[in-house]
């Protein structure tokens, strides 16, 4: 499995908006300079994020974008799940019940099994807060995922 940019700089936003969370609706311009990322690139994050409700959107004078909901019970394989799709390490667990023919008899299935759930695990237990305080701790706004 590979991290794409957009599950990276996902991670990366949602870490900025929920350290900024307080001054209310953050601007994309404020989270690309922060985090150095374009802002024509959050851009197309932004639709992921809120299409699976991770965050919510205003419009307007004191517009942008917050975490919809608590940044502590937001984990990270919600996030990447929603930017990158299933964390499956071998498509014939990406569906439930698996529709493989050879399920019943793959040797190696198990192993599948067991990797994913492990990623799984580790992944919903962390939540953005989470990597937001551990972001702060690396010289304020200054940090990299």
């Amino acid at each position: 499995m590979k991290i794409s940019t957009k599950g990276r700089y996902s991670l990366r936003m949602l870490a900025d908006l929920a350290i900024h969370g307080e001054e209310g609706y953050i601007s994309l311009k404020d989270i690309a300079e922060r985090q150095d990322i374009s802002k024509k690139y959050l851009e197309q994050i932004v639709p992921l994020l809120s299409r699976s409700g991770i965050i919510k959107a205003n419009r307007g004078n004191k517009g942008g974008y917050m975490i919809n909901g608590k940044a502590s019970e937001l984990s990270i394989g919600d996030v990447l799940r929603a930017t990158e799709g299933s964390l499956a390490p071998v498509a014939c667990l990406e569906y439930e019940p698996n529709s493989c023919e050879r399920c019943d008899k793959c040797p190696t299935i198990s192993i599948w099994k067991e990797l994913y759930r492990l990623i799984t695990d580790y992944l919903d237990g962390i939540s953005i807060q989470d990597l937001a305080d551990k972001s702060i701790s690396f010289d304020g706004n200054h940090y990299c995922i």
